[in-house]
């Protein structure tokens, strides 16, 4: 497809392209409504086990070892296999794992069940990247963020379902095979306008058409150059902010006198600046450029949540995670960008080179603000958001932005 860099024109999108975008955000909605679901059913899955804390995060590390396997295999097959075809298993494989996940009566089968969830779910969240990529190049402008919107969007809806399912006392299992029936009719109607990415010459299959009939080849898979090592870095710093917002918010606001009610109002407002940046963000991407757009969001982070982590006061605190949800929320999606529209890299294999770069954040960012925390107060601990922000703007100095938007 032509990149962004090589047109001067605004594209009007086709019947076809929109509805891509469609399917795409569906798997971005059912990622993200699937997730949420099952975060909001964690206490109950616990009490059916009857373990402790520290039984507990042994057993949730099945997840993330999960995502790492299927994020390894697909470093390596994505530009022979496309973004489609592991999207659809991905996607699948999470509706139907995570009812089977709530069933689970011992430590050992949650332990199975959510190693192959994990797989399910590298399966799926970076090659709906990848596709979201592809349906944006189409429409010659950014629309990345939007789709990021969309998975908050499903992540607040798994959770309302969750809260209703309490409030009526249904078990977590049978809550999340109604909403998986739900999430899988959607899916299912538009599951024939889902795009794929293109496939490198080189990693294909073996093609039985002469070289001179075929058209032109992505550039060789390097897999990783320097900017794509940059672009990982970035997001795994930015995951690290993120992950660190959602666990430790609500724990921080309680540890300066608010109570329960108030902790969760942290993380409300946390949950509600990220959301709010991802429906508008992509029209400012398209006003100030993508690297701009980055070192703005990365200052919003640091000097918001440094700010109201000196002055250590409940409203501080609300205004400082909220910074954190500003100055987060569209990083990741302007990095896949980035990365997607690199010359040396196919998009698909990009994508998922900068999902394996983030994916330590996710296992080290809690327990590493907790470790601190231990040493230094949790004031201390969450200063690693600061010094995270502060390294993400020294980092894009060195982003090369090859894909500005066509000319208005």
């Amino acid at each position: 497809m032509t990149r962004f860099a090589d047109t001067d024109i605004t594209r009007t999108p086709t019947a076809e392209l929109r509805r891509s975008r469609l399917a795409v955000a569906v798997l971005f909605v059912l990622s993200g409504a699937v997730m949420g679901g099952w975060a909001g059913r964690i206490p109950s899955v616990r009490g059916q086990l009857g373990v402790s804390d520290g039984e507990w995060g042994l057993i949730v590390l099945g997840g993330p070892i999960g995502v790492l396997l299927s994020l390894l295999v697909l470093a390596r097959v994505i530009t022979r296999t496309g973004s489609r075809l592991p999207s659809i298993v991905g996607a699948a494989g999470m509706l139907v794992l995570t009812p089977v996940a709530a069933l689970s009566t011992s430590p050992a089968a949650l332990i199975g069940c959510l190693v192959v969830l994990g797989l399910a779910q590298g399966l799926l969240f970076g090659p709906m990247n990848a596709l979201a990529v592809e349906v944006e190049r189409g429409y010659g402008r950014s629309i990345l963020s939007s789709f990021h919107f969309w998975y908050s969007g499903g992540q607040f809806l798994g959770g309302l379902l969750g809260v209703l399912a309490g409030v009526l006392q249904l078990s977590p299992a049978l809550q999340l095979a109604g909403s998986s029936l739900l999430l899988a009719a959607l899916y299912l109607a538009t599951l024939r306008f889902l795009p794929d990415t293109q496939r490198t010459v080189a990693d294909a299959p073996e093609l039985h058409e002469p070289l001179a009939t075929l058209p032109d080849p992505e550039p060789p898979a390097r897999g990783w150059t320097p900017q794509i090592v940059l672009l990982a870095a970035i997001g795994f710093l930015s995951s690290i902010n993120e992950g660190g917002s959602v666990q430790w918010s609500a724990m921080y606001t309680v540890s300066l006198g608010g109570g329960i009610a108030m902790g969760s109002v942290s993380l409300v407002c946390y949950s509600l600046a990220i959301a709010t940046i991802r429906l508008i963000g992509d029209r400012i991407i398209e006003a100030v450029g993508r690297r701009r757009f980055l070192q703005l969001s990365a200052t919003i982070s640091a000097v918001g949540m440094g700010i109201g982590l000196l002055i250590g006061t409940i409203p501080a605190a609300l205004v400082g995670f909220a910074c954190v949800g500003i100055g987060s929320g569209c990083i990741v999606p302007v990095i896949m960008t980035l990365a997607g529209n690199q010359p040396e890299v196919p998009s698909a294999k990009a994508v998922a080179l900068i999902s394996l770069g983030e994916w330590p954040a996710f296992l080290l960012g809690p327990p590493v603000i907790g470790g601190l925390a231990e040493l230094f107060g949790l004031r201390g601990g969450l200063s690693v958001i600061v010094l995270g922000a502060l390294l993400i703007l020294l980092l894009v100095t060195f982003v090369r932005e090859r894909d500005a938007a066509p000319s208005r």
